[in-house]
């Protein structure tokens, strides 16, 4: 590798890094501003993550672990982001969220905490399909049940 080479690849990092810090303090401002909005966003951005490991659990599409473990990479970071975006403020307005996510705050948070935890131990076991089917229904069973308790029927 030449000189160049190295500096432009350490170019490129500080670049990456520089535009997720930027990205980070946006996403900061958004939930100070708006926590409704900035936790339907992280929602959104969970299951859409998830879409394709859903259909490569049902046997509909080819086994991919890259997606896979991309998928779960942002359902771990997403759920560490997740549990301070319910302040007492935003249980009104154009939520989905029920009131029993302020009555047991430390069940409800401890349940992003549970999914976090869940999604990166899958990120590292799954290395087949065997180990697939058996890490990703640990992981969306947690999405499910906190739905159950926590969220309005859609």
């Amino acid at each position: 590798m030449t000189k160049t080479h190295i500096l432009s690849g350490k170019r490129m990092l500080c670049g990456l890094a520089l535009a997720m810090l930027l990205g980070a303090g946006a996403t900061a401002v958004v939930a100070q501003e708006d926590p409704v909005a900035a936790r339907k966003a992280l929602f959104k951005q969970m299951a859409g993550a998830l879409k394709a490991p859903g259909q490569m659990l049902k046997g509909e599409t080819p086994l991919d672990l890259a997606r896979v473990k991309e998928g779960l990479a942002v359902v771990a970071a997403n759920s560490a982001k997740l549990g301070g975006l319910f302040p007492e403020t935003s249980k009104a307005g154009d939520t989905g969220a029920l009131p029993k996510v302020w009555e047991d705050k430390a069940d409800f948070t401890g349940r992003f905490d549970t999914l976090g935890k869940d999604a990166a131990a899958a990120i590292v076991s799954i290395k087949d399909m065997d180990s697939f089917r058996a890490a990703m229904p640990r992981v969306l069973g947690n999405c499910g049940a906190c739905h159950k308790i926590y969220r309005k029927p859609t």
